[in-house]
């Protein structure tokens, strides 16, 4: 099956770490773990040997582990540490791999002390969550349907939202209707705490909605987000209510300057950093640099925020398959803020964008 193919080879990357057939990697992030095995869960492990790869879940999972775990054995375990030990011996394994981020250390020191009662060594490895990372970067086929997807829905629920977009209306009403309409026509949930916030909030890069009320002449932001099948889309818009001030349009405009001239430069074979700067370069000739203090992109996928950056420090050389963001901002206290944020996947000649929602100011 094509589906066995793609999970088969995604774990045959990750063994290239495993030198000899004592080691075996432990994932315990419940992310990396739905992504080399299928099966998304918030409890359990995923053990990788020389030959073998085995999900290990509770009774609350198990019947759907089975069902849904894809090129591992799936293990049903009364006494997580014990069970494990078990079988870790019976592979005659004696030193583990443990992902070094995202375990917390009263975590690891239970694994630790289970596993040294058993001279079983364990060991946290950085080039294990750098290795996992280089392998997560590249998005297949069915990855980039599913973001795809994932957007498509948001932008469903903003085409939405927009028509409840008035005077007299609060933020939190906005955020309520987004997260509603993203549900009911197939999201999940939402990526993220939604960001629709209005007037001079709006120079706040991760505004909170509140009950500050619309007003006309304000700027409104939305950064917004839905997950479809685990996979995250990631968008903003700014828009004006009933009118806009020729300030309010000077800054739009050098923002959506920017934020096209970066997307001109998104290809394989660029460096990430060249493509932060290209929209930076925009922002600054115009006398606005100080006011755009964040980078210009970032992965998307499983998570919201994961590998590649997008910024002025990034070595990254972007390639194919890799889907970033372009949303350069521009900021001015207690005034407002503009920042339009595209998703794109590389592709060979260029980059496809996953956003289709027009970019020109528009005014509700």
């Amino acid at each position: 099956m094509e589906a066995d193919k793609k999970f088969s080879k995604r774990i045959d990357k990750l063994r290239q770490l495993i030198k000899s057939s004592d080691e075996a990697i432990l994932i315990t992030n419940e992310i990396n773990i739905g992504y080399f095995s299928g099966f998304f869960h918030s409890e359990g492990v995923m053990l990788v040997t020389e030959s073998d790869s085995i999900l290990f879940v509770d009774f609350r999972y198990f019947e759907a582990a089975q069902k849904y775990a894809v090129g591992c054995k799936v293990i049903c375990f009364t006494k997580l540490l014990s069970d494990l030990c078990k079988v870790i011996a019976d592979c005659n394994v004696r030193n583990i791999y443990f992902e070094a981020s995202n375990i917390t250390l009263s975590r690891f020191n239970a694994f630790k002390k289970a596993f040294n009662d058993k001279n079983i060594s364990c060991i946290t490895l950085s080039a294990l969550d750098e290795c996992i990372a280089d392998i997560r970067i590249i998005k297949d086929k069915s990855e980039c349907d599913k973001i795809l997807k994932a957007q498509q829905i948001a932008e469903q629920a903003y085409l939405e939202v927009l028509n409840y977009l008035k005077p007299g209306v609060t933020e939190r009403e906005i955020a309520v209707r987004f997260e509603y309409f993203m549900k009911l026509k197939g999201a999940e949930r939402v990526s993220f705490d939604l960001i629709t916030i209005t007037g001079s909030k709006t120079s706040l890069p991760h505004g909170v909605p509140s009950d500050d009320v619309v007003s006309e002449g304000d700027f409104f932001t939305m950064d917004f987000g839905a997950v479809y099948d685990g996979y995250h889309s990631d968008t903003t818009r700014t828009v004006a209510v009933k009118y806009a001030s020729e300030d309010m349009k000077n800054i739009y405009n050098i923002v959506l300057k920017a934020q096209l001239n970066a997307l001109k430069e998104i290809k394989p074979g660029v460096m990430c950093s060249d493509i932060d700067k290209s929209a930076r370069k925009v922002i600054e000739y115009a006398g606005y640099g100080k006011y755009f203090g964040h980078s210009t992109g970032h992965g998307v996928g499983l998570e919201i925020h994961e590998a590649p950056t997008v910024s002025f420090k990034s070595d990254t050389i972007l390639k194919s398959g890799m889907i970033i963001t372009d949303e350069p901002g521009i900021y001015l206290p207690d005034k407002f803020g503009v920042r339009i944020e595209d998703m794109v996947c590389v592709a060979e000649n260029g980059y496809k964008n996953f956003v289709s929602l027009p970019k020109e100011l528009i005014i509700v």
